[in-house]
């Protein structure tokens, strides 16, 4: 089963979200749709950043669950930036806005 992950920026939060919880949750979404197999909290130059890997049967799949990390994110903080890759072999792909992702070389 192929691996993908989403990744989005986080910006200011909304209400009364605390830090804490922006990360569970975006996790959450994805583990209510598919296997999370990692997630993770980073900073990119000064910005918050999240990124969820999980487990689809497919691309149309993977970008379902994506969608829901999303929602889900913005509804807790600002977001920018979201991508959803692919991984073939040991590197990452992202897929079109089609929904499909360009083949990696062969060889």
């Amino acid at each position: 089963m192929p691996s993908y992950r989403v990744t989005l920026g986080v910006g200011l939060l909304r209400g009364s979200t605390a830090p804490e919880d922006v990360l569970p949750a975006a996790a959450g979404a994805a583990r209510a749709l598919a296997t999370v197999e990692a997630y993770d909290l980073g900073v990119v130059r000064g910005r918050a950043r999240i990124t969820v890997r999980f487990t689809a049967d497919d691309d149309p799949a993977a970008l379902h669950v994506a969608g829901a990390v999303t929602r889900t994110v913005t509804d807790l903080a600002t977001v920018d930036g979201p991508q959803v890759t692919r991984r073939w072999g040991s590197r990452w792909y992202p897929l079109r806005a089609d929904g499909r992702i360009p083949r990696p070389p062969v060889g």
